[in-house]
C-alpha cells in the first residue's frame, strides 16, 4: 500500500484533528503518503484532496473542530456519486480511506467499501452512540464543557434560590445528560431512552424544595420525548417553590480543546487505524474495549444500537434523591 486518504465527516468533535495527525504521521512512519479530503463526501466528490505532510499536521493536536473540515452530502448517497467518489479516489491513485466520523459517516464508509475501497473505520461522536466502542472521540471533552457550565449555573442557582433546566447535547442517545448528571449533582435527568413524565419531573424539583434545598438542577437531552420549551412551561405553572430557568448549551459542546483523554485516544485509534490497514484489515471501525483498541465490523457499527448500562441509571436514582 503506498497512498491513502483520511477525511472528518459529520460533526465536529474535539480530538479530530488529533486523529488525522496520528493518522498521518504513523502513515509517513511507514513511508506511506496521505492525502487529506477537505469537506467529507461532498469533498471526495469534488477532488478536494491534498497531498498532507509532517509540517500540515504540526500543532494541531490541542485544537479543537478539524483542519478537514466537514459538510453534509446527499449526493453521495446516491449510486451516481458513489461511482463519482471511485473515479475521484482512483484518479488519485488512493488504495483506501480511514474515516473519522459518526453513524452517517461511517455508512459512508461501508458505501466506499461495497465500491471497492477498503476502509476504516474511526468513531467520532460527542453524543457516545455508536456501537461497538466505549468510548467515542470527543464525548470526554463534550463532557467536561457541560460540567463546568452545570457547576457554573449550580453557583447562580442556589444564590437566587432558583431551579435550572439544562438542555444538553443527545438526539438519540443520553449519555451525556446521564453522564453530566450524575457527576454534576441534578435532582432530574431526563433521556431519549428513558422516558419520565413531566409530572415526574415536577414532583422531583418539587420535591428538592420541601427538603429545603437551595437549587435544583434538571439536565434533559435534546431528543427527550417532549421540547424542552414545553417542560418549562409546564413546571413554571406549578408552584414548585423555585423559579424556573433555561439553558441551552447549544454547540459549545463541541467545541474546545479536547482533553488529555480525548487525545490519547484520537491518537491511540489513528495510529491503530493505519497499522490494521498495513495488516490487510478493513471494512472495520476501531473502538475502545477496557484497554484495548479493537477492531469491529462497520456493519455491526452502523446497524446494532449502543445501549446505556442500567447501572448508570440506578445510581443517578439513587445519588440524586
Amino acid at each position: 500500500m503506498k497512498r491513502i486518504a483520511v477525511m472528518t465527516s459529520g460533526g465536529d468533535a474535539p480530538g479530530m484533528n488529533a486523529a488525522i495527525r496520528a493518522v498521518v504521521r504513523t502513515a509517513l512512519h511507514y513511508e506511506i503518503e496521505v492525502y487529506g479530503i477537505r469537506q467529507a463526501y461532498a469533498g471526495l466528490l469534488n477532488g478536494d484532496m491534498n497531498l498532507m505532510t509532517s509540517r500540515e499536521v504540526s500543532g494541531i493536536l490541542q485544537k479543537g473542530g478539524t483542519i478537514l473540515q466537514t459538510a453534509r452530502n446527499e449526493e453521495f448517497k446516491t449510486q451516481q456519486g458513489q461511482r463519482k467518489a471511485l473515479r475521484r479516489l482512483n484518479e488519485n491513485s488512493i488504495e483506501a480511506v480511514i474515516v473519522i466520523g459518526g453513524d452517517g459517516s461511517l455508512r459512508g464508509g461501508m458505501a466506499l467499501e461495497r465500491i471497492g475501497i477498503p476502509v476504516v473505520g474511526i468513531p467520532a461522536s460527542i453524543d457516545n452512540d455508536i456501537y461497538g466502542t466505549s468510548m467515542s472521540i470527543g464525548v470526554d471533552t463534550a463532557l467536561n464543557t457541560i460540567l463546568d457550565a452545570l457547576d457554573r449555573l449550580r453557583d447562580t442557582a442556589t444564590s437566587h434560590n432558583r431551579a435550572f433546566l439544562i438542555e444538553v447535547m443527545g438526539r438519540n442517545c443520553g449519555y451525556l445528560s446521564l453522564m453530566s448528571g450524575i457527576l454534576g449533582g441534578a435532582e432530574v435527568v431526563i433521556t431519549p431512552e428513558k422516558v419520565i413524565s413531566m409530572e415526574d419531573v415536577a414532583t422531583q424539583m418539587g420535591d428538592a424544595y420541601v427538603r429545603g434545598k437551595t437549587h435544583a438542577i434538571a439536565v434533559i437531552a435534546e431528543g427527550a420525548p417532549y421540547k424542552t420549551n414545553d417542560l418549562l412551561e409546564f413546571l413554571n405553572n406549578r408552584n414548585l417553590g423555585f423559579e424556573i430557568r433555561l439553558t441551552i448549551l447549544g454547540h459549545i459542546q463541541r467545541g474546545g480543546n479536547p482533553t488529555a483523554f480525548d487525545r490519547l485516544l484520537s491518537t491511540r485509534m489513528g495510529v491503530n487505524a493505519v497499522e490494521r490497514l498495513l495488516e490487510g484489515e478493513h471494512n472495520i471501525m476501531v473502538g475502545l474495549n477496557g484497554r484495548d483498541i479493537v477492531p469491529i465490523p462497520l456493519e455491526d457499527a452502523t446497524s446494532k444500537e449502543r445501549v446505556i448500562s442500567e447501572d448508570y441509571y440506578r445510581m443517578e436514582h439513587i445519588l440524586s434523591r
